[in-house]
C-alpha cells in the first residue's frame, strides 16, 4: 500500500448523498478477478450523461472526492473502493461513511475524511475552480483562501495510512518480534521444534 502523508489536487465535487456501492461500481462489473480496470465503471449509470462531473476535462485524473452524506451505504463490496481507487481517487470527503465501505476503503489505502456539511459545501464551491490540500500529518483539509478545515481520524488509521502498512505490511513490519518469539519458543519447549 502506498504511504499518504499530503496530497493536493483537483477535487469533483460531487456532494450526492446517501450514494451506494451500486452506484459507486454496479454489480454487473464485478465479474473479475483483479481490482485494475474498474474505474471505467465506476459511476457507470451518471457517466451515461455526456455532461456528467466524473469524465469533464477539469477532473480527469482528480485525487480528490468530495460527497455526500453516507456514502458507501449498501453492499459490502469490496469492489467500490477499487473501482474509485482505480480512478485514481486516494481521498472522499463527506460529513458521514457507511461502516463497511470505511473499513473496505482503509484497507485498501483510501483516507476518508468526515467534515460537516458547511465545510462540504465551502469546498464543493471551491473545488469547482480550485485544488484542495489534504494533510494527514496534521488532519488538516486546506484551501488556496486560507480555509483550514481539521478532521478526525482513528490514530491506528492515520498510523498506516502514513506508513503504507497493510495488514500483510503491519506483519512484516513484526518479522523481528515474531522471530525472537519462535527462537524463545525453541529454546523453552524444544518438543515444538522437534514436530
Amino acid at each position: 500500500m502506498d504511504a499518504f502523508t499530503t496530497l493536493t489536487g483537483t477535487a469533483i465535487p460531487f456532494g450526492a448523498e446517501n450514494v451506494d456501492t451500486d452506484v459507486i461500481i454496479p454489480a454487473r462489473f464485478l465479474k473479475t478477478i483483479t481490482r485494475t480496470g474498474l474505474g471505467k465503471s465506476a459511476f457507470f449509470v451518471i457517466r451515461q450523461d455526456p455532461d456528467n462531473i466524473f469524465d469533464a476535462p477539469r477532473n480527469s485524473g482528480a485525487p480528490i472526492l468530495i460527497a455526500g452524506d453516507n456514502f458507501g451505504c449498501g453492499s459490502s463490496r469490496e469492489h467500490a473502493p477499487w473501482a474509485l481507487a482505480d480512478m485514481g481517487i486516494r481521498v472522499v470527503i463527506a460529513p458521514s461513511f457507511a461502516d463497511i465501505f470505511s473499513g473496505n476503503a482503509f484497507k485498501n489505502g483510501m483516507l476518508l475524511v468526515v467534515l460537516p456539511q458547511d465545510q462540504i459545501d465551502r469546498l464543493m464551491a471551491i473545488a469547482a475552480s480550485e485544488p484542495i490540500t489534504v494533510d494527514l500529518e496534521n488532519q488538516v483539509v486546506t484551501t488556496p483562501f486560507q480555509d483550514r478545515f481539521a478532521f478526525p481520524i482513528d490514530p491506528f488509521r492515520k498510523h498506516c495510512l502514513i506508513n503504507g502498512l497493510d495488514e500483510i505490511g503491519l506483519t512484516v513490519a513484526m518479522d523481528s518480534d515474531i522471530a525472537a518469539y519462535e527462537a524463545r519458543l525453541v529454546a523453552d519447549r524444544p518438543w515444538i521444534a522437534a514436530a
